[in-house]
């Protein structure tokens, strides 16, 4: 018998491959938030990897002033729906025009920091060296890639235990040893993202007590 689909690894170099893809794309599914975020997967030099920015210190009135992250925002009225929102959130953020068929799906909502709901939309941008990036300065103080094989090795991995009311909370994780920490619900993306993509290589560090943070289903 054949084992699942989602078990099956591919080469370290296939993680943007299409068989790949289409895995993905039938494991993602629809979703509505309030805001949304693009993961971006790309590659440079031939490596599968994974686009971060660096927020503005300068956006001291907003919540995530010189956090790593991922390009999004709050949902417009002018949006249809989440992916809309990321693409035209790259748009402004970055000045990367993509099309939808460059989107592979969304991963589950997740709260962030003030209770709102983000969703994650996957996209594979391709070749970084092909893209021109203009970031927004008044946004973006800094883009930076991380290798897919990075956020894999164990030692580039760590958590964080919180502690509430002086007992046990709750673990998040952590990726070390980059540019920047990647930490908070970036990372927690970035952990979703690594299980969809390799499911056998990575294990999960989030943990919270009574909240089940389901991975995409299983297909047989």
């Amino acid at each position: 018998m054949a084992g699942p689909v989602w078990g099956r690894v591919p080469p370290r170099r296939g993680y943007l491959s299409g068989g790949t893809e289409r895995r993905c794309r039938e494991l993602l599914a629809a979703a509505a938030a309030g805001a949304a975020v693009l993961v971006p997967l790309c590659s440079v030099r031939g490596r599968p990897s994974l686009l971060y920015t660096l927020r503005c210190r300068s956006l001291l009135s907003g919540p995530h002033s010189g956090d790593v992250s991922f390009p999004g925002g709050k949902r417009e009225a002018s949006d249809s729906d989440a992916v809309a929102t990321a693409l035209r959130e790259t748009r402004e953020e970055l000045g990367l025009e993509l099309g939808e068929g460059s989107v592979w799906g969304m991963l589950r909502s997740l709260p962030d920091r003030q209770g709102m709901l983000v969703v994650p939309v996957v996209a594979n941008l391709g070749p970084l060296e092909n893209l021109k990036l203009s970031p927004n300065p008044e946004e973006v103080a800094e883009t930076f890639t991380l290798p897919l094989a990075h956020l894999l090795q164990e030692e580039n991995q760590g958590y964080t235990h919180f502690r509430t009311r002086g007992r046990y909370g709750y673990t998040l994780p952590v990726f070390l040893h980059g540019p920047h920490r990647v930490w908070g619900l970036t990372a927690i993306i970035t952990e979703l993202t690594l299980e969809l993509l390799a499911p056998e290589r990575y294990h999960r560090k989030t943990h919270v007590p009574g909240r089940h943070l389901a991975a995409p289903p299983r297909r047989a």
